[in-house]
């Protein structure tokens, strides 16, 4: 029991830093490409209060899965709207794989000194490098899949244009509980098992 409580608090800050930074990049790129809806809302800052929706920060610290609080966009500002969207939907998972990148570096470094060292805090502070290097690739490829209201799905839609068929307006209005189905049949796992692991091999972790 100790252990396990042990993990999720070295879990908390990656789970903080990766949803805040991911719901950041959306404002941020959407800010960028002449919407001022994010900025109105108080979303152009890195502050986790404005970005942490509290049950999607339960879920992924609890269950495996979870969300930030989505940032409002209105794409009628952009210059090209399909280019627009497309780059405000995949801001976010960019954002989790440069931060994963980026940490993965002191991470391997902390990893020798643990080896060297032995002591739990050695121990304990290479695993909060570690849980929020893993933690920005979940969100990275769990966002990635292609089902509302994810990225994914945003990424794929504008790629293709999937606007202009009618069937995806339904795959829209029934995307939440196609994700559900997804995650309660562990489909979700058999994709985010092996990504996962693939990335952080990758890395050197």
């Amino acid at each position: 029991m100790a252990h396990t409580i042990l993990v999720k608090l070295l879990t908390l800050p990656g789970i903080i830093l990766g949803l805040s930074f991911h719901e950041f990049a959306h404002a941020w790129m959407s800010d960028r490409l002449g919407d001022p809806t994010p900025k109105r809302q108080g979303r152009l800052t890195l502050n986790p209060l404005a970005h942490i929706d509290w049950m999607g920060f339960i879920c992924l610290l609890f269950v495996g899965f979870g969300w930030g609080k989505p940032v409002m966009i209105d794409p009628g500002y952009y210059k090209n709207r399909r280019l627009g969207e497309f780059l405000t939907s995949i801001a976010g998972v960019t954002m989790n794989l440069i931060i994963a990148v980026l940490l993965s570096f002191p991470t391997k470094a902390l990893l020798s000194v643990f080896y060297s060292s032995g002591s739990s805090l050695a121990e304990n502070t290479f695993y909060i490098f570690y849980y929020a290097v893993m933690i920005n690739i979940v969100l990275m490829i769990f966002n990635l899949i292609p089902v509302p209201p994810l990225d994914g799905w945003g990424i794929l839609t504008q790629l293709f244009n999937l606007e202009r068929y009618s069937w995806w307006y339904k795959v829209y209005q029934y995307g939440q509980w196609i994700l559900l189905i997804l995650i309660f049949t562990n489909v979700t796992d058999l994709i985010l098992g092996p990504a996962v692991t693939a990335i952080m091999h990758l890395l050197g972790l």
